[in-house]
């Protein structure tokens, strides 16, 4: 299992549910000395993992530092859910890259999902992959939302099943009365994220990637070779992949300023009984609200429910995250008011101004790549990443990469100590306006 430092059970950082239930992992040493490499990848989760693979498998020489374990951060703590798309409102950057241009973001959207398919088909990853997903609306108005949504797919010929779920047959789906219909998509579902990762850490050490743990980034030099120095040793490489997301604090000010770290949480009962399960979610599908600070839950391979959301932009935690997520799930869920939680843990997920997925390259040194900001979605949007990552830095850069390079991306106002603070505000404002 993962090395994971004991905490009290209410603290965001306590051991989750995934590091309890996770395959056995063998550690990798932190890096000690001087190394040379085509790439340099820094952050163990998806998307330097993946950004790894994608070099690896193109002939590249790669090392990855990470500061904690593989899939520490977002990557092994997030809701599991794997869903279709990588933005939201896309059209609002037809002015930056054309209607063409926003349509083909649509429909890597799709790719980014089959992209993790296939890297589990291919290289056999036991994470419990499950398809089935469920939008829920939660006002009629946002059932006809959805009904719009399920029409667009269709037109951009999405090709797996979609299917309209009317009020009056929502238990067939979600065995709650709070949902005035939905959409269930089979071309989405759920699965292990932390199994997921740690499979592809194996993955990528099969093909050479030199993975470091325990292996923070003290200071960058940049030039046209870059040296990526440690506490104990240094990488120099022709190119430098940051893939910190919510993590990257100030290792590179001009990112840093861009992305924004926002807690979510996630409660897990104890395993359930097979009558009751059957009762919660008949079909065995991730859901999803349509609702700023969302709900979204799922049944785990051994029959617990995990409940998260309550997205935080105001940097604090909350003391207790059972005694915060429980009466969330049961307003959901009130025939679960005597089930015991077993494991309560938050994570940090990044967040962007826009919320598209930031992936580039800095302006001032070109050999220095970027993946970060996938703002809830970044299961799939990772994969993508790796993917157009992989491409550019090899000299086989397709149209993705440069479609999302040229969206602009704005710093948040405030500086470090006051931007989460005013997005808490600008957060408070749309929850506000749900309520009418």
């Amino acid at each position: 299992m993962n090395a994971q430092v004991e905490l009290p059970r209410s603290s965001p950082d306590a051991r989750s549910y995934y590091a309890a239930s996770c395959v056995l992992h063998s550690p990798h040493l932190p890096l000690q000395g001087e190394t040379r490499a085509d790439v340099c990848v820094v952050g163990g989760g998806f998307s330097g993992l993946n950004t790894a693979i994608e070099l690896a498998q193109r002939g590249l020489s790669v090392v990855l530092l990470e500061a904690r374990t593989i899939g520490w951060g977002a990557s092994g703590r997030n809701g599991g859910q794997l869903i279709r798309g990588v933005g939201h409102g896309l059209e609002q950057f037809t002015r930056h890259i054309g209607k063409e241009g926003v349509q083909q973001m649509k429909l890597m959207g799709f790719e980014a999902v089959d992209i993790v398919r296939q890297r589990i088909e291919r290289h056999a990853i036991d994470c419990d992959l499950r398809w089935g997903y469920c939008d829920l609306a939660n006002k009629p108005a946002g059932f006809e939302d959805l009904k719009r949504e399920a029409e667009g797919l269709r037109k951009l010929g999405y090709k797996h099943e979609l299917r309209l779920v009317q009020p009056v047959l929502m238990r067939s789906v979600v065995g709650s009365d709070n949902y005035a219909g939905g959409l269930i998509d089979m071309g989405s579902g759920h699965l292990h994220p932390l199994n997921l990762a740690l499979g592809e850490a194996r993955v990528a050490a099969e093909l050479g990637v030199r993975l470091h743990e325990h292996s923070a980034v003290t200071r960058i030099e940049y030039g046209p070779e870059v040296r990526v120095h440690t506490a104990q040793g240094c990488v120099k490489a022709a190119h430098l992949v940051l893939g910190c997301n919510a993590h990257i604090n100030n290792l590179n000010p001009e990112l840093s300023g861009k992305v924004l770290p926002a807690g979510s949480y996630i409660i897990a009962t104890e395993p359930l009984s097979k009558a009751m399960v059957n009762e919660l979610l008949p079909q065995n599908m991730a859901v999803c609200d349509q609702r700023v600070a969302l709900d979204y839950f799922r049944l785990s391979a051994d029959r617990r429910l995990l409940f998260g959301g309550a997205c935080h932009y105001s940097g604090r935690d909350p003391a207790d995250i059972a005694a915060y997520m429980r009466p969330k799930m049961l307003k959901v869920f009130p025939q679960l008011a005597d089930a015991r939680i077993d494991y309560q843990w938050g994570g940090m997920i990044g967040i962007g101004a826009n919320r598209l997925p930031q992936i580039g390259r800095l302006a001032e040194h070109p050999n220095v790549f970027y993946a970060q900001a996938y703002s809830g979605h970044g299961l799939n949007a990772t994969h993508l990443a790796g993917k157009l990552l992989g491409e550019a830095i090899s000299g086989q850069a397709g149209g993705g990469f440069e479609l999302f390079a040229k969206v602009p991306h704005r710093t948040f106002p405030g500086g470090e100590h006051l931007r989460s603070p005013l997005l808490a505000l600008g957060m408070l404002w749309h929850r506000l306006k749900e309520l009418v």
